[in-house]
């Protein structure tokens, strides 16, 4: 039997080769929101993985809404063109399909990179600036709260979320992710623990979701008919009386009715009282009930470390694609290895054909040998 792991999987027009997706992982490495040489190393050799779909790390859809002063953004003409450098250049060697996942931070803005400490950054230094949030509730004890935002701060969020968006199409950047998970600015509006709200996007779980619904919405619309654009949720906060499974369900289901071709399942990220229960897969049963459930075509991440295990979640019907985020990291060619230990062949740049072992002799797609 084919490896399930490395059979196409199609996400409304685009059909990727297998069914392993790079995480979006920040690198903390842009200097003004502006792409820098670091990406271009970061993302060629990711792009030459053998990987189904490369998505770009968490992308700011403005100044304010950067995780850190150094993070990746895409909001002005000087970022666009820094991201379209990077991406003609690995596009030049690689064909990998490529996502963006398009982020606001909400209330954990404005903090150091975590090698330095991820503390949150005063407003009033020079590389600081003053968050946004559903409610003035800061993230963790003694952060300055943010500003809750009004009508007018809602609308400027939404129309950036769409400007971004945008931006990525003329990019030709091939499928869209809003990041709905992690504790930042969506997570914040769906989750009671830090929306406090009593106007219409406040209380109830239909009103909760409602700003997270009108940016997917107002995206989707922007996103030319059979690119993707889905979301990535944390399906529970680990927080007594906090987000959950069964309030994920009814928002996979909302995301589905509005033509979402996926939902990207983690966990986590809201509040430091969180009690994970850290563990191979550990997240994998959240994506198993929403796959059940809904029929969305579902992700599945969080320490999925070994071949074995990625295909029997895959084999099982557990999930329909697999993200792999420091894995990779820690092993580039984790796709490569995945396919030689399955049995399957993989995509690999023709410069690299001749270290194919010996032992593989049909492991690269396509490969072709000299006789000098």
């Amino acid at each position: 039997m084919s490896a399930r792991l490395f059979e196409p999987l199609r996400l409304d027009d685009l059909e990727l080769e297998n069914r392993i997706v790079i995480a979006p992982m920040c690198q903390y490495s842009a200097l003004g929101g502006a792409a820098t040489d670091w990406h271009l190393m970061h993302l060629g050799q990711l792009a030459q993985s053998g990987a189904g779909l490369l998505t770009l790390e968490a992308t700011a859809i403005s100044p304010e809404a950067r995780i850190s002063p150094a993070d990746l953004g895409l909001y002005d003409d000087a970022t666009e063109r820094a991201l379209g450098r990077v991406l003609d250049a690995v596009r030049g060697y690689a064909p990998i399909p490529v996502a963006i996942q398009i982020n606001h931070a909400g209330r954990k803005a404005s903090s150091r990179a975590p090698w330095e400490g991820g503390a949150q950054i005063d407003a009033e230094a020079a590389d600081g600036w003053r968050t946004e949030a559903p409610s003035a509730l800061a993230h963790a004890e003694g952060e300055i709260p943010p500003h809750a935002l009004d009508a007018e701060g809602l609308k400027r969020v939404r129309d950036g979320f769409v400007a971004t968006a945008r931006r990525a199409m003329r990019l030709g950047i091939d499928g869209v992710e809003l990041h709905g998970a992690h504790g930042y600015l969506l997570h914040q509006f769906l989750s009671p623990l830090s929306n406090r709200r009593e106007d219409q996007y406040g209380g109830s779980l239909e009103n909760r979701m409602r700003f997270p619904l009108e940016c997917f919405e107002a995206v989707r619309e922007a996103v030319p008919a059979g690119k993707p654009v889905w979301m990535r949720v944390s399906a529970t906060d680990w927080v007594e009386e906090g987000w959950d499974l069964d309030q994920t369900l009814e928002l996979a289901r909302a995301l589905k009715s509005r033509g979402a071709a996926a939902i990207h399942v983690s966990t986590g990220g809201l509040s430091p009282a969180q009690k994970i229960p850290v563990g191979p897969g550990y997240q994998v049963p959240f994506a198993e009930r929403i796959k059940a459930e809904t029929g969305l075509t579902t992700i599945a991440v969080g320490l999925i470390t070994e071949p074995r295990q990625a295909e029997a979640i895959l084999a099982e019907g557990k999930a329909d694609a697999i993200s792999l985020a420091r894995a990779l990291l820690y092993d580039p060619r984790w796709p490569w290895h995945a396919a030689a230990e399955l049995g399957a062949q993989v995509r690999a740049p023709k410069q690299y054909w001749r270290s194919q072992p010996h032992e593989y002799k049909d492991l690269f797609k396509s490969a072709a040998f000299g006789q000098r």
